[in-house]
């Protein structure tokens, strides 16, 4: 466990986000590996199939993982506060409503699954292939909300290690059941499907095993899940946190839903550059992704001890950290963008290449402002700001919208590559003002910053 509330703030921003830096190279390795197995192994009418549900995948993976963090934001202030009895209880709140959620979700999504592609506009020959992927991935829900909420829960205590470690061992399984599924027993599609959810499911078994063994007191006995069912302040203030953080991801990934069913018009060849181009966008902005999420359990520890003036100090210093990175990313996009290219997707195709390039080119520029946006929205949400994040990102669906109704029909796919550097400036607003005008940062800034 590591307490966030002592000690220098870039010090212990980084000691927490460089493993889950590293984590998330490795969970972007995990789809990767489905990506260019898929490609190389069954063709780029199969890699079509997998990126038309890529926007659907996105969704539910940001609402589950969204959700897990909104819970955890809960077990960190318990932590900051040193308050382990009710810790424990949060810790049963994320059980029982990470459960239940799943359940109810899996059933709509399954049964509703092939009107979803079709509002997408699935292109026919790619409908029932990608079907067949995503129901495999949908019935695995729980699996995944096992592993967030495990890896969350254990984030939120200041430990991002034992996570890393366990996503690296099922990240390796799944390139191999990968192969296994598509090379060896022949599954098609369907395969590289089992195989990612078999995967995640050695990486739950692990950390369930690592939490009961070397942190028990995170481990909720049958008296907590009593006194949390007592508790309807704590589960109303648990999931509504959840469903903030979920719902944000969610905004965020329905819009990218909204583009996708833009995108799929236009053809495989622009499926497969946009599904590319966004594997190399994700892996591109992962160090916000890392910082905003680290600045998440930092705010919700500080505030939980009460030491606000820690805040603003770490802010700034994870703004900057990404800024940083921002500008090596402005190099690579210049210059291996191709090379890379063809690492995702195997596909040597001209059409292919040039048009994720130019997605690429475009946005990284504009990068800077959305480090803005990921370390901010985080930073507002570890502080139990629910609301102004969510203004934010129902901005950027609400322009996503637009920009498929007014720009696509006019430019095109460029109609949807300059969608999010347009909707990035309106959705920073809220953000800064509520920095600069808001009744918690103003008490901050009363303060001395902590050196």
């Amino acid at each position: 466990m590591k307490d966030m509330t002592t000690g220098n703030p870039t010090r212990l921003i980084l000691q927490f986000a460089i493993p889950l830096l590293i984590s998330n190279l490795f969970q972007q390795l995990y789809n990767l590996a489905d990506t260019r197995i898929v490609g190389t192994f069954l063709g780029e009418h199969a890699l079509a199939a997998v990126g038309a549900t890529a926007s659907l995948n996105s969704l539910v993976i940001g609402l589950l993982m969204g959700m897990t963090n909104g819970f955890a934001i809960v077990t960190a202030r318990f932590f900051g506060a040193n308050d382990r009895k009710s810790m424990k209880k949060s810790i049963a709140g994320t059980i029982v409503l990470s459960v239940g959620t799943v359940a109810v979700l899996t059933v709509l999504s399954v049964l509703f699954l092939t009107p979803l592609l079709r509002m997408l506009n699935t292109p026919d020959d790619l409908l029932a292939q990608a079907a067949s992927y995503f129901r495999i991935i949908l019935l695995g829900m729980l699996v995944t909300v096992l592993y967030n909420g495990c890896a969350s829960t254990l984030r939120a205590v200041g430990d991002s290690v034992t996570p890393l470690i366990f996503l690296i061992i099922a990240t390796f399984a799944n390139i191999g059941l990968d192969l296994l599924f598509v090379c060896v027993f022949h599954t098609g599609i369907p395969g590289a499907a089992i195989a990612t959810v078999l995967a995640q499911g050695i990486s739950v078994a692990l950390c369930l095993l690592f939490i009961v063994r070397r942190y028990p007191e995170l481990v909720p006995c049958r008296d907590d899940f009593m006194r949390l069912f007592h508790d309807r302040h704590l589960l109303r203030w648990m999931y509504s946190l959840g469903l903030s953080m979920g719902f944000m991801l969610s905004l965020v990934n329905i819009g990218s839903v909204v583009l996708q069913s833009a995108i799929n018009t236009f053809g495989a060849n622009i499926i497969v550059a946009h599904t590319a181009a966004r594997k190399l966008t994700e892996l591109f902005m992962m160090p916000f992704s890392v910082l905003a999420t680290t600045m998440a359990t930092y705010c919700s520890q500080n505030l939980g001890a009460g030491k606000l003036e820690r805040i603003q100090t770490g802010i700034w210093r994870a703004l900057l950290l990404s800024w940083g990175w921002c500008g090596i990313v402005v190099v690579l996009c210049y210059s291996i963008v191709p090379a890379l290219l063809y690492m995702v997707t195997g596909s040597t195709t001209p059409a292919i290449l040039d048009t994720a390039t130019q997605y690429l080119h475009i946005n990284c520029i504009f990068y800077f402002v959305t480090v803005v946006i990921s370390v901010l929205r985080n930073s507002l949400q570890g502080m139990g700001d629910l609301v102004t994040p969510l203004i934010s990102s129902s901005i950027e669906l609400a322009g996503k919208v637009l920009i498929v109704l007014l720009l696509v029909p006019r430019l095109g796919y460029m109609g949807v590559i300059v969608s999010e550097p347009i909707v990035w400036f309106v959705m920073v607003i809220p953000l800064i003002a509520q920095v600069l005008f808001g009744k918690t940062f103003r008490l901050i800034r009363e303060k001395q910053p902590a050196a």
